[in-house]
């Protein structure tokens, strides 16, 4: 007997139901291969295969437009297999394997082209504000000297503070002195910087964080973003801990002696919420 049309399209269903369930999952599973990212913002490469010996991310330049790091490798056969992560610092298309290098100081010829794409933020004919400059604090001897300064004008306020609140109830001094800053929460981190516990993807995350965090802070939205982080090396208070991240990201073992307590003083008097922007979620 010829089974019916009706009979036949039962059959098919589920196993065109079981398909589509496997083609998603499939889809679900894939890795990330994501070469259009918009300037400032991290996208991720995953599981790509690249020829030859096993290879690093070149340190960073003043003029460099990209920023890139490599999150994790494997082993894959006589080559290795990579999780990169990328950001880029200024509009264009750009080749992510000009910004690779070889472990073993041999030259990357061969590698094939990474192209990815980076979009302005900026609308086509923005004008652009000038650099911004950094005139030395004038009239009380110089930075340093103003730093001391306000060190004991804030001790002599915490010790009047304290003696203040010997007036209130113990719950009131108690709710008083729990206040957590920047520097309390960024210390942790730096402790496990030192003693190499962050991962390459920990530092980059903890880097991009600090950068997004005084871009705003400093009025540089509007800024030429390629020049961002070299301007913020040279800033006294966001060129210390930025400049030692980047030591910790391309110097294997660290970068010698860390005084904790100097890298976090810019940060000891921020509240601990200054961070969480829309560009700064790893903290």
């Amino acid at each position: 007997m010829i089974p019916s049309n009706r009979y036949v399209f039962t059959l098919k269903l589920p196993l065109a139901v079981l398909v589509l369930c496997a083609a998603g999952f499939g889809t679900a599973q894939a890795a990330k291969d994501v070469r259009n990212a918009t300037v400032g913002f991290s996208a991720r490469i995953e599981q790509i295969v690249l020829p030859g010996s096993e290879l690093n991310s070149k340190p960073q330049t003043k003029d460099s437009p990209i920023v890139l790091r490599i999150v994790d490798r494997f082993p894959h056969g006589s080559n290795f297999r990579y999780d990169l992560e990328y950001y880029g610092l200024e509009s264009g298309s750009w080749n992510l394997s000009d910004f690779l290098q070889r472990s073993d100081g041999t030259q990357t010829e061969g590698l094939p082209e990474i192209r990815v794409e980076i979009a302005a933020v900026l609308p086509p004919g923005q004008v652009e504000p000038n650099m911004l400059k950094y005139d030395p604090v004038r009239g009380l001897g110089g930075y340093r000297n103003l730093m001391a300064v306000s060190a004991v004008a804030w001790t002599i306020g915490l010790v009047l503070l304290l003696f203040a609140g010997r007036k209130k109830s113990s719950n009131a001094t108690s709710s008083e002195t729990v206040a957590v800053s920047v520097a309390d929460r960024l210390r942790p981190m730096v402790s496990r910087a030192i003693d190499g516990e962050l991962s390459e993807h920990e530092l980059a995350e903890l880097e991009l964080t600090l950068v997004m965090f005084w871009r705003r802070r400093l009025n540089l939205d509007q800024h030429d973003a390629a020049s961002i982080i070299p301007t913020l090396r040279q800033h006294d208070e966001a060129g210390p801990l930025l400049t030692q991240l980047e030591a910790w990201l391309h110097q294997p073992g660290g970068a010698g002696d860390v005084d904790i307590t100097a890298l976090l003083e810019p940060y000891r008097d921020l509240p601990e919420d200054a961070l969480e922007t829309p560009g700064a979620s790893f903290l």
